[in-house]
């Protein structure tokens, strides 16, 4: 599958949602080819379609008062936190029905990008996301409408792992979080995480043909 490539920098949340939603609205119609959407935001909770505010540690209202944005979102998952160096990937890409083999795809993605560092990650269906040892390096995250996906994944390069502890992260209490940083002991260049992020979705995606048709919503 061939695909362009949009990095929005840092962008607030609800303006990259409106954005996706749109250039999802063209990519579904035909109009758009894939789009890979690179992007941090600022400090951002997310509940999913999977959350009934119960993994919030504090009332909406404190998250806003600490500076944090919250919305409710269509993607699949629980609560998770987006913050500037966390690296924010939305593939907005046709896969019709093929939803379980392309979230495979994404962990594949992760860990061929953590691999380039040396860094061995794992995956497993039970908890969704890419992980080291007990701590999630990566979350997963994605809906699927018109037969073309949104949202996507997130993944911790230089994040400030302290914002986790306001939630319960994913609604997993026995397990914690960790980030490129963390476990390399150096802050990384951004750009470069963005290339080799890129790299390993065009390796991993050239394979796969678009569906001849488009179906279904998830």
């Amino acid at each position: 599958m061939e695909f362009t490539v949009a990095d929005w920098g840092l962008t607030p949340y609800e303006e990259a949602w409106q954005r996706q939603k749109a250039l999802h609205a063209e990519v579904a119609a035909g109009t758009r080819p894939p789009t890979l959407v690179l992007t941090e935001h600022p400090r951002t909770i997310t509940l999913g379609r999977a959350a009934d505010g119960g993994n919030l540690l504090h009332p909406e209202s404190w998250y806003r008062m600490q500076g944090f944005d919250v919305f409710w979102v269509e993607r699949g998952g629980d609560v998770t936190y987006h913050g500037p160096g966390q690296l924010v990937a939305y593939p907005i890409f046709p896969v019709a029905r093929r939803v379980r083999d392309f979230l495979r795809l994404l962990e594949a993605v992760v860990m061929d990008t953590a691999a380039a560092y040396g860094i061995e990650t794992y995956a497993t269906p039970g908890y969704a996301g890419v992980w080291v040892g007990e701590d999630k390096l990566a979350a997963f995250g994605v809906a699927v409408k018109r037969g073309v996906a949104l949202h996507g994944l997130a993944l911790n390069v230089n994040t400030n792992l302290a914002d986790f502890g306001v939630i319960v992260p994913c609604g997993l209490a026995d397990k914690g979080v960790t980030s490129l940083q963390e476990l390399l002991g150096r802050e990384l260049p951004m750009a470069e995480v963005k290339e080799r992020l890129t790299a390993a979705f065009r390796q991993r995606f050239a394979p796969v043909r678009a569906p001849a048709s488009l179906s279904g919503e998830r």
